[in-house]
């Protein structure tokens, strides 16, 4: 059975790249991420051919952000094609009109906390409030399930402290700035390997660059897999 607890992003620029690194890839992988950046090259096709045509489960990482009518009416449109996953902010607001577009479908919406990019420096130059990230973090999540999120987006780092809460018991905690050992961070600030993301409280790791940019994405990916199996992700949650 394909272990879907990784989900493999797609951030090449069009859907035949998409394409391509699927079929390298093979059964092993059975959940892959589209995000904005692909959304101009035919994300949304290249979702539903993967979804419809191959069998995958779709991870679609918009991170909508808008008044409430609006992000209601944009996953209520979303919604249609049966995607598993799809991201809007965090805010309260945000993931309740997110919930109503849902209504009805498989469609679980996850809420962005903090994004794994951030450090507090840059909240800062954002005017966003005191406190330590994974503070925030944590409040975020506990804001987002009381408003009706399915599961959150955060670092690994703090997926132990979301874990612990009360309100997080049955729902998903997916985690990318996942890097595994010896791999370039790239743009990432709060991260860790595999295996500690999962042992941490993960249910799902996204993994991008470290597998498509490898000489061998195969290889890379089976490599995660098996960190995923070993002791190391050993974790009282699952």
């Amino acid at each position: 059975m394909t272990d879907d607890r990784l989900i493999v992003a797609l951030d090449v620029p069009n859907v035949l790249d998409g394409l391509a690194l699927a079929e390298k890839l093979g059964d092993q992988v059975s959940f892959y991420k589209i995000g904005l950046g692909m959304l101009t090259g035919g994300g949304l096709a290249l979702a539903n051919e993967l979804k419809q045509d191959h069998g995958k489960r779709i991870f679609l990482d918009m991170k909508l952000f808008d008044i409430g009518a609006t992000v209601e009416a944009a996953v209520r449109g979303i919604a249609q094609f049966n995607l598993d996953f799809l991201t809007v902010h965090g805010d309260p607001y945000v993931v309740r009109a997110a919930r109503e577009g849902a209504a009805g479908s498989d469609t679980k919406i996850l809420a962005v906390t903090i994004l794994t990019s951030l450090d507090r420096a840059d909240l800062d130059h954002a005017c966003m409030k005191d406190g330590t990230i994974p503070d925030l973090v944590v409040e975020r999540a506990g804001q987002a399930f009381a408003a009706g999120a399915d599961g959150v987006i955060a670092s690994p780092q703090e997926a132990k402290l979301i874990r612990a809460l009360p309100e997080a018991e049955g729902k998903l905690i997916v985690t990318p700035g996942v890097r595994p050992v010896g791999a370039d961070l790239g743009d990432q600030k709060r991260v860790t390997t595999p295996g500690e993301a999962i042992a941490n409280g993960a249910d799902h790791v996204v993994v991008g660059r470290p597998i498509w940019k490898a000489a061998d994405p195969a290889k890379a990916a089976h490599d995660i897999l098996a960190e995923l199996s070993s002791p190391q992700a050993l974790s009282p949650n699952r």
